[in-house]
């Protein structure tokens, strides 16, 4: 089976977020199993049937080259696709599928990679994990990490396919996600006035937001590389009230700061939190108000590698001279690695652009499929050296 094929078969699997992705798994491990190859399985401890997978091949209690991919994708629902979503469409040297830049080609190709090396005399093992639920936040791999973290020594390199180009990923920001419940009391909205209202605090949450926002753009740490070269505070969703003349009780706001390397998100919130707060106590009609109640619903941290490391000369080596280095505007898993393997470096590079991900008529290139070949068959030779 080529990693076209493969990638073709994988399309077909409707693994959304949030929904059965063992279909998927059972097929990459028949194929590893039939390369000799084992792999084990850590589900969701709620829904078995979504779950990540682990293969090594090569010696074992070595330090080694671990790729990662997650396998779920993103809904498609309310797109304009032009051909069937979940079927592998050829055209004008392009695979339109979901997924197919985000993140299967790249799957595809670390799986053919995994069975071309269990033929070959390796003296570094080669190690696979794809993980669920990625798109949500990194969820599913985190029930993986905590079983291989005391069993697994600290791999040499990881590598996340997400879709680079096949340029370098050196990093990306961390995100913390949160969910304030804003509190008032319900009233007639006639005597508005009179009761504390919900809405009004969440909009005072958001202005606050804003002024930090500002701040962080003028006078914020800077990292250049990315879209937006400092931290961000984005508000997303907004849900409060129930009828026109009610004073609204209670109102949900859900935000995220999205953090270069050397600020911390908690230290961001706790300048949103205190404007808010002097907001509140300078109102001359509700200086009482009490505070949303703050809650983090998903985390994982930056990555940030340096381009002169060892790690990225590993890399280039595998790739065509003059490769370049890049700093993505996406999360990835790759943070969550760095975090449990300190001394491991972790790079981000696989085909496809982003920039056609989580859209109608997704696609990744042939000559991107080639190219991510063209890397694993020369990172297997290294691992034999």
């Amino acid at each position: 089976m080529s990693s076209t094929s493969l990638l073709e078969t994988l399309i077909a699997f409707p693994s959304v977020s949030l929904k059965p992705n063992i279909g998927l798994i059972h097929k990459v491990q028949e194929i590893l199993t039939e390369a000799g190859i084992e792999s084990t399985l850590a589900p969701d401890p709620q829904d078995a049937s979504r779950t990540n997978l682990f293969a090594t091949v090569g010696p074992q209690g070595v330090p080694g080259v671990l790729l990662s991919g997650h396998t779920d994708v993103v809904p498609v629902d309310g797109q304009p696709w032009t051909s069937p979503p979940f079927e592998a469409t050829h055209k004008d040297g392009r695979i339109y599928g979901r997924g197919a830049a985000d993140m299967k080609g790249f799957v595809a190709c670390a799986v053919i990679a995994m069975v071309a090396a269990a033929r070959r005399p390796l003296r570094r093992p080669l190690q696979l994990a794809l993980s669920f639920d990625e798109e949500i936040g990194c969820v599913g791999v985190r029930h993986l990490l905590r079983r291989l973290e005391n069993d697994l020594p600290a791999p040499y390199l990881c590598i996340v396919g997400e879709p680079t180009l096949m340029r370098i990923g050196t990093g990306h920001k961390g995100k913390s996600a949160y969910r304030a419940v804003c509190c008032g009391q319900a009233g007639h909205s006639g005597l508005a006035p009179r009761f504390i209202n919900a809405v009004h605090m969440a909009s005072d949450l958001v202005a606050s937001v804003r002024e930090v926002q500002r701040e962080l753009s003028e006078t914020g740490p800077r990292e250049e590389g990315y879209g937006v070269p400092y931290s961000t505070v984005h508000v997303g969703v907004i849900h409060g009230g129930r009828a026109l003349n009610i004073v609204p009780s209670e109102c949900e706001v859900s935000f995220e700061i999205r953090h270069v390397s050397q600020d911390q998100p908690e230290e961001i919130l706790a300048r949103v939190l205190q404007r808010l707060a002097d907001r509140v106590a300078a109102d001359a009609v509700h200086p009482e108000a009490p505070l949303p109640d703050i809650q983090l619903t998903n985390s994982y941290p930056s990555l940030s590698t340096p381009e002169d490391s060892p790690a990225v000369g590993l890399l280039g080596s595998l790739l065509p001279p003059g490769t370049r280095c890049t700093k993505v505007d996406f999360g990835s898993e790759g943070g969550l690695f760095k975090r449990s393997w300190r001394e491991t470096p972790v790079l981000i590079c696989g085909p496809g652009s982003i920039e056609v991900a989580h859209k109608a008529d997704e696609y990744v290139e042939l000559s991107q499929i080639e190219a991510c070949d063209r890397m694993m068959a020369a990172l297997v030779d290294f691992l034999c050296q």
